[in-house]
């Protein structure tokens, strides 16, 4: 069956039908993208409102909802507590069954339903008024049962569904997603949660690499590229490519003075048409390149670099002496 849809996929290259399942797709991104440009627009007090009393909980994040509205609401709640807002997600019908136990007056719940008349998410309003718990709404159709009911109502309507027969959840689950994502880094930026908060949550995988890893584990230390202020260009791309670092220290003994690029090489050979390779160094080198320190973690360098646009950071210890270089693919 592999090999035969496999045929079926080859045959379809170049093919009409090809382009226009392009083209289907497209469209799908495009309208998914335009709703959620579209919460930009709409977004107003309330989500400062939401956000602050998110921020002010002493206990914990409830998320409900049913459906595709519950599969979001886990992804809420994982993001939300991975990024320093304790947080979980309960089923809206099983809290009807004995899981409300779990929500305390000390928390705030999260509800949210596409059309905001979903019935085991608005039976729950009652209760959890009870218990008299701050409730936030991610609610797909303003005047509804749902957004009079909770103290926050945060609009996550959309025009259409991208799915062809306007249906399935699609542009609204998606917006609901963004609108979520908005909250949890709100709470980021209120909280202050920096890079060493976050490693304490992902201490695995890639991730978890960047957030624990010293940039001095990381870097090149040895046979690195150099070459003397008083070397030529066409000495240095020599060097350049021995190294196969893309790049080339300049240094005056053990002080770095300037470094050289693929890419200033590019720009030098657009900038000057002849006499290139016998032109100094320093003619071309960038001088006093953006270093940084060598107990720094990796994705600090990786932040500063992403900022600088740049490729290659220049590591340095404690005394300023170059002790090696950290590339973007240094990443592992």
């Amino acid at each position: 069956m592999l090999k035969e849809a496999t045929r079926k996929v080859v045959a379809l290259r170049g093919q009409p039908r090809s382009r226009i399942v392009v083209d289907q797709a497209r469209e799908v991104l495009r309208q998914q993208s335009d709703a959620i440009a579209d919460l930009a627009d709409r977004l107003d007090d309330s989500f400062a409102q939401a956000t602050e009393i998110l921020y002010q909980t002493t206990g914990h994040v409830v998320v409900t909802g049913v459906g595709k509205s519950g599969h979001v609401g886990r992804k809420l709640a994982a993001t939300l507590a991975s990024t320093g807002t304790p947080s979980f997600f309960v089923h809206a019908a099983e809290a009807y069954h004995g899981d409300l136990g779990m929500i305390t007056e000390r928390d705030v719940v999260i509800l949210i339903s596409c059309s905001g008349e979903t019935e085991e998410v608005v039976r729950l309003l009652p209760h959890l008024e009870r218990l008299n718990v701050p409730m936030i709404g991610l609610v797909g159709r303003v005047e509804s049962t749902l957004t009079r009911g909770v103290d926050v109502a945060l609009d996550v309507s959309v025009d259409r569904e991208s799915c062809p027969n306007n249906l399935a959840p699609t542009s609204s689950t998606m917006a609901t997603m963004a609108m979520g994502d908005a909250l949890a880094c709100s709470l980021i930026s209120r909280r202050g949660f920096g890079a060493s908060d976050f490693a304490k949550f992902h201490p695995g995988g890639s991730l978890g690499h960047q957030l624990t890893t010293r940039v001095i584990d990381a870097m090149r230390s040895t046979d690195l590229p150099v070459v003397s202020p008083k070397a030529t260009v066409g000495e240095s791309l020599v060097v350049m490519t021995q190294g196969r670092l893309g790049l080339v220290l300049v240094m005056a003994g053990r002080r770095l003075v300037g470094l050289i690029t693929d890419g200033d090489l590019r720009r030098a050979m657009q900038r000057y048409n002849d006499g290139l390779l016998a032109m100094s160094v320093t003619e071309i080198m960038t001088e006093n390149p953006v270093t940084i320190h060598e107990d720094m973690l990796l994705t600090h360098a990786h932040q500063r670099m992403q900022h600088m646009k740049l490729k290659v950071l220049v590591v340095v210890n404690a005394k300023g002496k170059v002790a090696g270089v950290v590339e973007v693919f240094d990443e592992k």
